[in-house]
């Protein structure tokens, strides 16, 4: 059978990885581009949020490739999300396709459901739940290999001597965990994509700016959507700090409720279900500021009812925590260049505001 899910930063590695040892063809989604986007313009409703667009036009981008089966996951709470796969599969359907969406709920919420669709996958090539656990552990430390490897690449882009460097290895370093295909090939891709990432020559004696980035996952973790903030901000010299990880959120939803703190950061602002990543966003404010970051930026899909209810608490949270809250809300009518503006006007403000304190930093423009 024909394969394929969502393409979100780097997982799709890890995905290929995983329906290949099952026995099926992989359709790796093309990475999003201005005509996934088009493509999900056009047949989406008007009002739908960016990751629903560029979801839905990588779908057709798949099916174009032959795609039988499209994996993907769902969600819970009052959020849009979790009506996104049936919503997708009526319109692919409407269009003429017959493919079959497979949306894996949280299993935390209905554990006999996500057995029955994990057979789904794993029962027309024989393979016994035996198999399938240790195939899956096996992708899940190339997962694993990825968000660690990608982690350390932003801790060192602000400190790289030659801008762009460490954007070029990391690209090297993700070839190399691809091809690795062993547990032992990929712990052997990990060191030495380590090896490669700290073998940049880095500045000496530099105190970077800090920030830490929230807000909906879709548009944090893929790269299109938020326009390479993480990589904009690392060659401005500012050491960013990503709020979620795929590992992270994989942790939290499947096996045990992993964001306690954060709820309970959270609390005295925001104590209900208001479903995506609205609490988070409070809650990671809440722990950025308590751990000396110099400000947080929230991404958030433009209409996205939980972090615009998020961005109405931001202020008591950053006037109480005295940390600078940027919100970007992102849609098809983004553009590079205003965000651009936009960041360097608040990392100078950061600048400015560390200065007041006594703290040095380089600014932007002696990098």
């Amino acid at each position: 059978m024909k394969i394929s899910f969502p393409h979100m930063g780097t997982s799709h590695i890890a995905f290929k990885h995983l329906i290949e040892n099952l026995g099926h063809e992989a359709v790796v989604p093309p990475t999003p581009s201005k005509h996934t986007l088009s493509l999900g313009v056009q047949y989406a409703p008007e009002f739908a949020c960016i990751p629903f667009k560029i979801l839905l036009g990588s779908y057709l981008e798949v099916l174009e490739r032959g795609a039988e089966m499209i994996i993907s996951s769902g969600g819970v709470g009052p959020c849009r999300a979790g009506l996104y796969g049936m919503v997708h599969e009526k319109i692919l359907r409407d269009l003429g396709y017959d493919v079959e969406l497979l949306i894996f709920e949280p299993p935390l919420r209905g554990i006999v459901d996500f057995l029955k669709k994990i057979g789904r996958v794993i029962r027309p090539n024989g393979i016994g739940w035996g198999e399938f656990i240790k195939i899956f552990k096996t992708s899940w430390l190339k997962l694993v290999a990825l968000d660690e490897t990608e982690i350390l690449s932003h801790q060192i882009r602000p400190y790289e001597v030659n801008r762009g460097e460490t954007t070029r290895v990391f690209e090297e370093c993700l070839s190399l965990i691809d091809k690795a295909w062993t547990r032992e090939e990929i712990l052997e891709a990990k060191h030495e994509a380590e090896r490669k990432l700290r073998a940049i020559e880095q500045k000496q004696d530099y105190n970077p700016l800090r920030i830490g980035i929230i807000g909906e996952i879709y548009v944090v973790l893929e790269p299109f959507i938020n326009l390479d903030i993480e990589k904009t901000l690392g060659e401005m010299g500012v050491e960013t700090h990503r709020s979620i990880y795929l590992t992270d959120w994989t942790r939290d939803n499947t096996v045990f409720d992993g964001e306690k703190d954060i709820k309970k950061a959270a609390r005295p602002y925001l104590n209900q279900l208001i479903g995506g990543h609205g609490i988070n966003s409070i809650g990671e404010t809440v722990l950025y500021a308590k751990n000396g970051f110099d400000g947080v930026i929230q991404l958030a899909p433009f209409t996205c009812i939980p972090e615009i209810v998020a961005k109405s608490i931001l202020p008591q949270v950053s006037k109480k925590f005295d940390i600078p809250v940027m919100t970007i809300f992102l849609d098809e009518q983004t553009g590079k260049a205003g965000i651009q503006t936009r960041l360097e006007a608040f990392v100078d403000l950061l600048q400015q505001k560390r200065e007041k304190r006594g703290v040095d930093v380089e600014r932007v423009s002696g990098n």
